[in-house]
């Protein structure tokens, strides 16, 4: 159906890393699975919290409604139930658009106008964020997921570090204060965190 996945896997994982912006990540993201089948990507971080996810949409493309309407960060990261079935998932997941208009994660790829894949990204803390990949009929084999879950996590790792530099040029928060603000956003208290960074709870 597709080319082999993973012959180009290398080489673009070293062109993610040089990026130097996020259009770019975004671009090398897209021109590498639309041979798959997957013409909509959507990058965005999230931590889980007791009433659900926060979140921030680093970049989208593509038209994922089908009818040109841009992807509203606050209805898609707080009510997509695709997006919530992060919380519970570790590793990849299929999901596809049921015959209602609803969707539903399934094990593989369905007969629908609408598939997906999805990855959640995962780090020190826990849930760091997740890429959902989009599509009619996508490949779900498993070279493309494989070769789709190592890209996500290429993508992810790249954009965060874009954002951040963008953010410590600005003269927004230190290292540091980055990763108090990480534990606070996972739900740690205050000891906790102090305890985990070596440092009194005062500081």
């Amino acid at each position: 159906m597709t080319r082999a996945p993973l012959d180009p896997v290398l080489p673009l994982l070293l062109r993610l890393e040089q990026a130097a912006t996020l259009e770019e990540v975004a671009q090398m993201i897209c021109e590498s699975c639309q041979p798959h089948g997957y013409d909509r990507v959507l990058l965005f971080s999230a931590s889980a919290q007791q009433e659900g996810i926060v979140s921030r949409i680093y970049w989208v493309k593509g038209d994922w409604f089908g009818d040109g309407r841009a992807v509203e960060a606050d209805t898609y990261l707080q009510h997509c139930p695709i997006t919530l079935h992060v919380l519970k998932m570790s590793a990849p997941f299929f999901w596809s658009k049921t015959k209602d208009g609803g969707y539903r994660v399934a094990n593989a790829p369905m007969r629908s106008d609408s598939n997906g894949f999805q990855v959640p990204i995962y780090g020190p803390i826990g849930l760091e964020g997740a890429v959902s990949f989009g599509g009619g009929r996508i490949d779900g084999s498993r070279g493309v997921q494989l070769f789709l879950t190592l890209l996500a996590t290429q993508a992810f790792r790249v954009s965060r570090a874009l954002i951040e530099g963008e953010h410590a040029a600005a003269g927004y928060l230190s290292g540091r204060e980055r990763e108090v603000l990480a534990w606070v956003a996972a739900g740690r208290r205050q000891a906790a965190i102090a305890g985990t960074l070596g440092i009194s709870e005062r500081t």
